[in-house]
C-alpha cells in the first residue's frame, strides 16, 4: 500500500521544502516564492475587490518604484515578454492608468509613465502592502519590528552590493 503523499502544489511552500544549507536562504525563498505567487495575488485582490488584475499590479507597482520605464525594461523586471508586456500596457491605457510618450533622449523608444488616476491606483497598492504587513506584524512587539527592519534594511543593502559584485566578478561557489 503507498501512502499518501501531502500534495505540495496546495500548500504554500516552507523553509524545509528547499535543500539549501542556509536557513536564511530557504526561508527567504519561501516567502519570496509566497509572495510574488500570482495566484496568491490574484485570491487577495479579489478579495480586496481589486477592478485590475495581478499583472497590472505588478506593472504599477514596477512604474511607481522608478518611472518612466520603457517597455522592454518593464518587461524584464516583470520577468515577461514584449508580447505579454504589451497587453498589460494596452489594458492600463485603456484604463487610464498609464500613457505612452517618447524618450527625449532616444526618440525612437517609447516610455511609460503613470498617468494622475495611475499614481493614485499605485498608492493604492502600496496601502494594500502596509495593510498585508500590518496584519502579518500584528502581533509583534514594536521593539521587534523595530530590530527586524533595521537588519532587513542592512540585509538588503549587503545584498544589492554583493549582486554588483556578482555581475562583475561572476559567482564564486564556496562550500562549507
Amino acid at each position: 500500500m503507498v501512502a499518501p503523499v501531502e500534495s505540495s502544489s496546495r500548500r504554500p511552500r516552507e523553509a524545509r521544502d528547499f535543500p539549501y544549507r542556509s536557513e536564511l536562504l530557504a526561508s527567504l525563498s519561501a516567502l519570496i516564492l509566497l509572495w510574488e505567487s500570482p495566484g496568491l495575488q490574484s485570491e487577495i485582490l479579489t478579495s480586496s475587490g481589486e477592478p485590475i488584475d495581478q499583472p497590472a499590479h505588478s506593472a504599477l507597482r514596477h512604474l511607481a518604484a522608478g518611472q518612466p520605464l520603457r517597455p522592454s525594461d518593464l518587461a524584464q523586471a516583470m520577468g515577461t515578454g514584449p508580447s505579454n508586456i504589451s497587453k498589460i500596457l494596452k489594458r492600463l491605457e485603456t484604463a487610464g492608468l498609464v500613457e505612452r510618450g517618447r524618450d527625449l533622449d532616444d526618440t525612437r523608444s517609447t516610455l511609460i509613465t503613470l498617468t494622475p488616476e495611475g499614481r493614485e491606483a499605485a498608492r493604492h497598492i502600496y496601502d494594500l502592502g502596509d495593510a498585508m504587513i500590518a496584519q502579518v506584524l500584528a502581533n509583534w512587539s514594536p521593539r521587534d519590528i523595530a530590530r527586524y527592519t533595521e537588519l532587513t534594511k542592512r540585509f538588503t543593502a549587503d545584498a544589492i552590493a554583493a549582486a554588483e559584485v556578482m555581475r562583475r566578478e561572476g559567482l564564486t561557489h564556496r562550500t562549507r
